[in-house]
């Protein structure tokens, strides 16, 4: 009886110490946040839909010099995806109004111009007093805001903020493929 007590002990204490790269998912965790998907009423809880995954989290918009991202954004998520990244994007038409479409038509471009197939949500404001709680959150974290369009957060499998990346930064710039691979193998349980 006692060796079994002390099995499931070391058995427990085995899976704690396997198991501690999984997203908290208590109420006020960054990742504790429900969004529409584009164009649909279906929703979700982030934290849940995404546990133990890392996730590079994007704000988007169809008239921006930066769109063509789409294509690199795309590749990291088919290509890193299987060993458990996530790009979820956030269109937002908090600069210079580049995102002024419906979110059918934000849809429509996404996928006919760029194959966009990682998640995408609803249309959110990422910066100043009316940002998204998630994006004050995430701006909080990282100490700056997005400053244009594809501003990107990389975040950890523990739902813990890990770096952030400028508009600039080309999606397979080495600083985030680094980053990423980085979070991917330092996190891989």
């Amino acid at each position: 009886m006692r060796l079994a007590t002390i099995l499931l002990t070391l058995a427990a204490g085995l899976a704690l110490a396997t198991g501690d790269a999984k997203a908290d998912c208590d109420e006020g965790a960054l990742l504790d946040q429900n969004f529409k998907r584009l164009a649909s009423d279906d929703t979700e809880q982030l934290c849940e839909a995404y546990e133990d995954k890392v996730i590079l989290v994007v704000n988007t918009a169809s008239k921006c010099g930066n769109t063509p991202q789409y294509d690199g954004l795309e590749k990291l998520y088919q290509e890193y995806g299987e060993r458990g990244l996530v790009v979820l994007g956030f269109p937002s038409n908090d600069f210079m109004g580049q995102e002024p479409g419906t979110e059918a038509e934000i849809q429509e471009f996404c996928r006919l111009t760029y194959g966009v197939q990682f998640p995408m949500f609803k249309k959110i404001v990422v910066k100043g007093d009316g940002a998204h709680p998630f994006y004050k959150a995430l701006a909080d974290k990282a100490g700056t805001e997005p400053g244009w369009n594809f501003h990107k957060y990389l975040i950890g499998r523990d739902g813990e903020f890990i770096a952030t990346f400028s508009a600039r930064t080309q999606p397979y710039d080495d600083s985030i493929v680094g980053a990423i691979e980085k979070a991917l193998d330092t996190d891989d349980s």
